[in-house]
């Protein structure tokens, strides 16, 4: 089996036209019914379980969730021609704050899909000068257009779901 890269470790080529959008539009739309597909045979005890201290399945999902609030600053700072989007927490202080053990799958999963489809209708709304626009993005150190930053976050997504993916094979074969 491939061991999957460490998010922080990730190089991004940003070299596609710009027409991919809806197409990345649809994928970003996509992730909350293949996050909730991924998870809805797993129990609770599987779900919050961590391993070496590692983040559990269920605190994955909340992660997803939690970035929901980056994702909105980083489109009001598209629209309003920032220079430079909001930096994320490197900490991810509000996932560990969450406490999303000691919540139900349920609840992130219905919030995490509210969210995102909401944040995806807004999106589809963006015109194709707002979605050629650019703007430098804190960590990586180099300039996205909106669609590349719409790219980035579906890796990121698909990160977490990676994650997910192998967490429930690992677990489940312990049980």
């Amino acid at each position: 089996m491939v061991t999957q890269t460490p998010w922080l470790e990730r190089t991004f080529t940003f070299d596609f036209p710009l027409g991919v959008f809806p197409s990345l539009l649809e994928r970003f739309r996509g992730t909350p019914a293949r996050l909730e597909e991924l998870v809805r045979d797993v129990d609770r005890e599987i779900a919050t379980k961590r391993i070496s201290d590692a983040w559990s399945i269920q605190e994955h999902a909340g992660h997803l969730l939690d970035l929901s609030a980056l994702d909105e600053k980083r489109l009001k700072d598209y629209l309003a021609h920032a220079k430079v989007l909001t930096a994320a927490d490197m900490n991810n202080k509000a996932t560990y704050e969450a406490n999303h053990n000691a919540n139900v799958m349920e609840n992130i999963l219905r919030e995490f899909r509210r969210t995102r489809l909401d944040l995806a209708d807004r999106l589809a709304l963006c015109s194709e000068r707002e979605v050629e626009r650019t703007a430098l993005h804190p960590r990586l150190k180099m300039h996205l257009r909106f669609v590349d930053w719409v790219y980035f976050m579906c890796e990121h997504d698909d990160h977490h779901l990676a994650r997910i993916t192998n967490l429930k094979r690992t677990l489940l074969k312990r049980t």
